[in-house]
């Protein structure tokens, strides 16, 4: 089991950023440390908030007591989410500079068609820390910000991940790359091949009637399991699973957050795996 360093968003009310990763990394058995990069009192998403980004030279002290204690040097992996302000990108560089271990970068940069951070975010995002990824999970929209091709369907989507392995990420997942006849394609790319995991939709996966913190969560949960037997594919299969159970667990609780404290078994026991099937 690994010690896992965390760069995320925290909010004091639900399960998104670093209240979906860090239960989900610990349910897996691993250490986590979170450093925030916003405190917020809730997902935007209920209607209004409180709080706002960690000043950086706050961010950067906590990375400094970290440095100093030695206590990155047992760190197995870097985890990135929600950064929130174009300086935390250079926070991250100077963790993944610290540790010796994989670097997993969630962008969390937007979804629907558009982008919810800065655009100046975003470009440091794609420029300066997904050069130094080893593995990346972005939504359907995000791989195509970050290609600079638009996706139209699944193909696309493969042709994106082969672009962004061309710029020195190893392992690209694309969550919801496709959906059809009634099933979310799930997609995995690296030097080994070409993998999806189909998972049927849940009755009312509309956007809006999707649990927050979904993505955290399974951006989380695949790295913990990549850990854990260094298999993406298998780690695919994995996080679609609880994925999945976690979404069915909190509509059947009637709660727009991701009912990680319900579902918690689903982390590492779905109620149903999903195949896995290399393309190429």
């Amino acid at each position: 089991m690994a010690n896992i360093f965390s760069l995320t968003s925290h909010v004091v009310y639900g399960h998104v950023g670093g209240q979906a990763a860090v239960p989900a990394f610990q349910a897996m058995g691993h250490e986590v440390w979170h450093l925030p990069t916003v405190l917020f009192s809730n997902h935007p998403g209920h209607g209004g908030f409180g709080g706002g980004p960690v000043p950086l030279e706050q961010q950067n002290h906590l990375l400094d007591g970290l440095v100093q204690c030695g206590f990155l040097d047992e760190c197995g992996a870097v985890h990135t989410g929600y950064l929130g302000h174009v300086g935390s990108v250079e926070v991250a560089l100077r963790a993944i500079a610290a540790v010796e271990g994989p670097v997993l970068c969630d962008p969390v940069l937007g979804d629907d068609g558009e982008l919810y951070v800065e655009a100046d975010l975003a470009r440091a995002v794609r420029d300066r820390l997904l050069p130094k990824a080893d593995l990346v999970t972005p939504n359907r929209f995000e791989l195509g910000w970050l290609a600079n091709r638009e996706i139209s369907n699944f193909d696309d989507a493969v042709h994106n991940a082969h672009i962004l392995r061309q710029q020195g990420v190893d392992k690209v997942v694309c969550t919801s790359a496709a959906q059809k006849d009634g099933w979310l394609h799930n997609l995995a790319v690296d030097e080994s091949g070409v993998y999806q995991v189909r998972v049927p939709l849940v009755a009312g996966d509309a956007p809006d009637a999707v649990p927050k913190g979904t993505g955290d969560a399974f951006a989380a949960i695949l790295l913990g399991h990549f850990l854990n037997h260094g298999d993406i594919a298998a780690a695919l299969a994995w996080a679609s699973a609880a994925l999945h159970g976690l979404i069915k667990v909190s509509m059947a609780t009637g709660s727009d957050e991701l009912a990680l404290v319900e579902g918690r078994d689903q982390i590492t026991a779905p109620d149903q795996m999903f195949e896995v099937e290399r393309l190429s």
